[in-house]
């Protein structure tokens, strides 16, 4: 059964192809037993691969691809890197569905403009970071502010090779959501330093950064 209903495929479907520019890739990674949403990540994503030719999918087995894996950091599934000129830091954990789902269309489209809607200012800052930084969004896909969140830790991936920026789906990740304490979402940990609350605006969510990186 498909994923996308005939309504909603049509409407992905022009927003691709009004957006997309250059190449994308998504790098599925699944596992056949003992994985809530395997299937349906795998699914979600060859069925929007199916929308537009520069839109491509690739599908690994966490644990019969492990070397795969661990070139990609990917330790958790299911797990979707949206990658376009070899970066991977835009990483889904967990199904992107309700609200995260036009978060991750976004994403396509910025990795396929190799752009982000970061301001100049913010961009350059960003580029300027010379340490590693791990970002993780906790969300849910009932919550209309973690997109925000998430968009705004994925643009600063693109634009710099040494942030990784994860979505964790919260329900899907209930280990990880308790270690970390999430008991609203968004809730944005970085390099196990920082941590705090809410869609801060771009400007601010960078200074939590720095702060981590300090």
């Amino acid at each position: 059964m498909p994923i996308l209903e005939e309504k909603d495929r049509v409407k992905v479907k022009e927003i691709l192809t009004k957006g997309m520019e250059s190449g994308v890739k998504l790098v599925v990674f699944s596992q056949e037993f003992e994985c809530d949403f395997c299937k349906e990540t795998r699914l979600l994503a060859e069925e929007l691969a199916g929308l537009h030719p520069m839109l491509d999918v690739e599908n690994y087995d966490l644990q019969r691809d492990s070397k795969v894996a661990s070139e990609y950091e990917v330790e958790k599934i299911p797990a979707i890197v949206v990658t376009g000129d070899g970066g991977r830091g835009v990483r889904y954990f967990g199904i992107p569905s309700g609200y995260e789902f036009s978060g991750l269309l976004d994403d396509i489209i910025d990795v396929s403009r190799r752009s982000t809607r970061l301001t100049d200012e913010i961009a350059d800052r960003v580029r300027k970071i010379d340490r590693d930084v791990h970002i993780q969004v906790f969300v849910t896909p009932t919550c209309p502010y973690c997109p925000r969140a998430v968009r705004t830790a994925h643009q600063m991936a693109m634009l710099n090779s040494r942030i990784k920026a994860d979505m964790v789906e919260s329900m899907e990740f209930p280990e990880l959501a308790n270690r970390y304490g999430v008991m609203a979402v968004p809730k944005i940990v970085i390099n196990e330093k920082v941590s705090f609350e809410g869609a801060l605006p771009d400007a601010q969510f960078l200074e939590e950064v720095l702060k981590a990186v300090a």
